[in-house]
């Protein structure tokens, strides 16, 4: 606990909770956690250390079932889905292929920590292939990016994994927009989470 804020794990529990009661078929995409061989996989693939949040996550869940619609469940990061450990790879190849591809094109600046890194683990992917990821360089450790390839740059929504949830479990308990964008939490068909861009007032 830091500052008075609950662990990772709690905070994921008292999500899931909220799932569990008010958008059942989210809780029920939701995969079980990654055994620490695949956690060691991931590592030694990326090639280089996790961080703690990372790690912690996927011991809980490792990512969602996967969905083949927008109107399946698991969306419920900000319309995003958390990826498991194959999914993290892929995505995080993606990011790599990206980099390089600039490199030999000379265009490093324009891409190169504005709209990929190789330092970036992905943790949640939307149906368009967005990604919502943990920012492992130096200066950035623990941050919660979002990655639009509409964007000419990145956004940081939040500074560490925590107050992610707890912006996450504040906003679906209370129906309010989340404090780093304008979405607000809308219950589908009472069974899944969507989130909705808040009208400009």
């Amino acid at each position: 606990m830091t500052n008075g804020i609950p662990g990772l794990t709690e905070l994921w529990q008292r999500f899931e909770r909220w799932l569990i009661e008010h958008a059942p078929a989210d809780h029920g995409s939701l995969r079980e956690g990654c055994p620490t061989d695949e956690i060691k996989r991931l590592e030694n693939s990326l090639g280089f250390p996790l961080h703690e949040d990372v790690r912690t996550t996927l011991g809980i869940h490792n990512g969602v079932a996967l969905r083949r619609a927008g109107a399946d469940p698991g969306a419920f990061l900000l319309g995003y889905s958390l990826l498991d450990v194959d999914g993290i790879l892929e995505a995080h190849r993606d990011l790599v292929s990206m980099v390089e591809d600039a490199r030999e094109e000379g265009e490093e600046d324009l891409v190169v920590g504005r709209i990929a890194d190789e330092q970036w683990v992905p943790l949640a992917r939307n149906i368009s292939g967005d990604l919502l990821f943990v920012d492992h360089r130096h200066h950035h450790w623990g941050e919660i990016g979002e990655m639009s390839f509409g964007d000419p740059e990145y956004r940081v929504l939040w500074p560490r994994m925590d107050l992610m949830l707890v912006d996450l479990c504040d906003s679906v308990e209370n129906g309010t927009p989340v404090t780093s964008l304008s979405r607000v939490p809308v219950l589908h068909e009472g069974r899944m989470l969507e989130w909705h861009i808040r009208p400009s007032q």
